[in-house]
């Protein structure tokens, strides 16, 4: 789900990596609610995830919308600073959708130097994570590559 640019071609993918254990963490919390969407931030260093931070999902219809609720999310915000950490990633899952940013997404993206990333659950027996960039109501799929550690 990119977006070409004006002269049809489509932009270079940038790539991302993460530790395996950091991407374990984000898939297990996506396995521990299947029926609601999860959301957290994972923060990083000179480049690098190094911490995920599961918020709660206040949103009112959790099956297909979230709302990271605000406490949670200025505790890790202000846990990354202290750790000497930048926000990295936003994370959530789409329990009965593709790995897709939806329009609301999309819309209500707000880091735009930050990596999106959506945990399907609505594959048969493996779970999907994709990664996007969003910015300006643009989305451009970006390359994950999970590091063994």
């Amino acid at each position: 789900m990119t977006n070409p640019k004006p002269n049809g071609k489509v932009p270079a993918m940038n790539t991302y990596t993460m530790p395996r254990t950091l991407v374990n963490q984000i898939m297990r919390h996506a396995q521990q609610s299947p029926e609601a969407e999860v959301c957290g931030l994972v923060g990083g260093r000179d480049g690098q995830a190094c911490t995920v931070y599961p918020i709660d999902n206040v949103a009112d219809e959790p099956d297909h919308l979230f709302t990271m609720a605000a406490p949670a999310q200025i505790a890790a915000m202000r846990q990354m600073r202290e750790q000497d950490e930048a926000l990295y990633a936003i994370y959530h899952s789409h329990p009965h959708a593709p790995a897709e940013p939806s329009l609301r997404d999309v819309e209500e993206a707000a880091y735009p130097d930050a990596l999106y990333l959506i945990i399907s659950l609505n594959t048969k027996g493996v779970l999907e994570l994709r990664a996007y960039q969003l910015h300006d109501q643009r989305v451009s799929e970006a390359e994950l590559i999970v590091e063994e550690t």
